[in-house]
């Protein structure tokens, strides 16, 4: 079996995708018909040309429209039904979703939450796949609605919440804005997930430590500009959820061939790899796998511990987890005896 095909056929999990970013351009349409809504272009086609990267400004317009689309529950449902389809085509059998609730406020968040668990009911009886939610704080938004977010996700948590996040631009709006937030949900025994260390450097990393005891780095690729901060991730294995086709886009780096990754992982840390926005940024998390092993030679067998690698850290309970693990091994052992 050649190694694309490999790729393809492996089952996967994926740690750092967002929802509304995952948004489809035919699943944007769908929606935006059924709400009489007027988008750019009225063809799938179109929209496919629309979402094509062009600089960050047009990112989040993109992003900020797709959402705007979204009125109902039921358009909540259908576009968590469309993104996990998206899933199971790739096989990712579990997925850890981030999700900002905040986008279609004043929708009620207990009429959200109804919505994804539909459709994740759907998908686990449809196609055998799982999802949990990562409920974000946009770092944009007052402190007062970063403890929106918390309440709703220890509302959510154990009914398909995982965990509460933070995404949204770096640069100058420190997690620090939004401690209490983060300080509400631990005391309750739940996970935070901070993006940190894409376009902020190492000292967002260590704010997101600190201050929210972050047991994943969202991004994180810029730790390698500071040594003890690498020092530190390696001593903990701290996983960080990388990225590359959406770090390029953005102008972390210029190329797959100068981004931090390998060194990352030459270094000894803990890497996994995800795909962010997939569809704004004109990937999958198998086209990641692709990208990466064409860049870098990969082998089979360092796309399977990458792999691997994401399963350890998934917010499973142990139980679960092991059962997934034995599961990879058995499959991942088939395919190469093919």
């Amino acid at each position: 079996m050649n190694l694309a095909t490999f790729i393809q056929q492996m089952p996967k999990v994926e740690l750092h995708v967002h929802m509304q970013g995952g948004t489809r351009p035919e699943t944007l349409l769908e929606i935006a018909r059924r709400n009489h809504i007027k988008l750019p272009y009225d063809t799938v086609e179109g929209l496919r040309q629309w979402y094509q990267f062009k600089n960050f400004d047009h990112f989040i317009e993109i992003y900020m429209e797709a959402a705007e689309c979204v009125k109902t529950p039921d358009d909540v449902e259908f576009m968590t039904r469309e993104f996990l389809r998206g899933q199971a085509e790739q096989n990712i059998v579990w997925s850890e979703v981030t999700y900002t609730a905040l986008l279609h406020y004043p929708m009620p968040w207990a009429e959200q939450l109804a919505a994804i668990n539909r459709a994740r009911t759907w998908a686990e009886a449809e196609f055998g796949i799982h999802m949990g939610l990562i409920v974000d704080i946009p770092r944009v938004v007052r402190e007062e609605e970063g403890l929106w977010v918390a309440d709703w996700v220890i509302e959510g948590y154990g009914d398909g919440v995982i965990a509460l996040g933070l995404g949204g631009p770096e640069v100058n709006n420190p997690p620090e804005r939004y401690k209490s937030a983060f300080d509400r949900v631990r005391a309750k025994g739940i996970p935070c997930i901070l993006h940190a260390g894409e376009t902020a450097g190492p000292a967002s990393i260590w704010s997101a430590l600190r201050t929210a005891g972050s047991v994943r780095i969202g991004h994180g690729v810029r730790a390698i500009e500071d040594p003890t901060l690498m020092a530190y991730l390696k001593a903990t294995q701290t996983p960080l959820e990388v990225c590359p086709t959406s770090n390029v886009c953005l102008g972390i780096y210029p190329s797959l061939a100068q981004h931090s990754l390998p060194k990352l992982m030459e270094a000894g840390l803990f890497v996994t790899i995800n795909s962010d926005d997939p569809p704004m940024f004109n990937t999958t998390l198998t086209n990641e796998y692709l990208a990466c092993a064409e860049a870098y030679g990969w082998s089979a067998e360092t796309i399977q511990q990458l792999v691997m690698n994401a399963v350890h850290v998934a917010l499973l309970p142990a139980n679960e987890k092991q059962a997934m693990i034995r599961q990879f091994t058995s499959v991942f052992n088939e395919l190469a005896a093919q």
